[in-house]
């Protein structure tokens, strides 16, 4: 709380309404083990906020680093660096950016698995913040409720924009399935090229990470053999 007071002074002014605002949002931003780290206070700022700070900063690396800031083709670039983490690549961590996924009865008594196939992830790793790219495929087994198909693409969606561990995003993308369906019967797969393996270090370009998670039926031979097949 001190430190971000001292970032901006108005935040002391409103202590107690800034503390509530926190709680309500914590609330909506599941804190298990398989939360992204994030501290207490992490809500105090509105996005605004956080544009203009992150466009101080950016700033400040980009004249340690030589950049002329004065050069027409740079002038912007602190203010488009802020307004993009802000806005775009870590939206999803932001509580009230998660979608909402609303239940229908499952009237067509459709009780094979459902696939969604080939949804897109672009995350970023938060070892370099650099991206992770790749394609998840999601699969579930009705208990008598089922959701939009969108739903699950933007909950994919939703858990990837942000740094992020590919382990940990298919295991949020998980569970928040789960929660959301009502039913353990889960699937999820994930393949991404890692930039942070292509474009430093190693530099490799032709390797793929794999993760997976398995819950309810899936974690039997003929479920999970059935999903694989139909992923290709």
């Amino acid at each position: 709380m001190k430190a971000n007071a001292q970032l901006n002074p108005n935040l002391e002014q409103n202590s107690d309404e800034l503390l509530q605002r926190v709680e309500e949002l914590g609330n909506g931003h599941a804190m298990t083990n398989l939360d992204t780290p994030m501290r207490k206070d992490a809500f105090l700022l509105d996005p605004e906020e956080k544009v203009n700070l992150i466009e101080e900063k950016f700033a400040d690396i980009l004249h340690i680093l030589g950049m002329d800031l004065t050069d027409d083709s740079l002038s912007g670039t602190p203010r488009r660096v802020a307004k993009m983490y802000v806005n775009e690549i870590f939206q999803g961590l932001l509580p009230e950016n998660k979608p909402q996924a609303k239940l229908f009865d499952n009237k067509y008594r459709y009780g094979q698995m459902l696939v969604e196939k080939n949804i897109t992830v672009h995350s970023y790793c938060e070892h370099h913040l650099v991206p992770i790219l790749g394609k998840a495929h999601v699969a579930y087994i009705s208990s008598g409720k089922v959701i939009g198909l969108s739903k699950i693409n933007r909950l994919v969606r939703y858990f990837s924009k942000r740094p992020q561990v590919q382990e940990r995003l298919t295991e949020q993308i998980g569970a928040e399935l789960k929660r959301a369906l009502q039913t353990e019967d889960v699937a999820v797969y994930i393949e991404a090229d890692h930039m942070c393996v292509a474009t430093r270090g190693i530099e490799d370009c032709s390797s793929s990470t794999v993760t997976v998670h398995y819950s309810g039926k899936f974690k039997e031979e003929s479920h999970r053999s059935e999903f694989l097949k139909i992923i290709g």
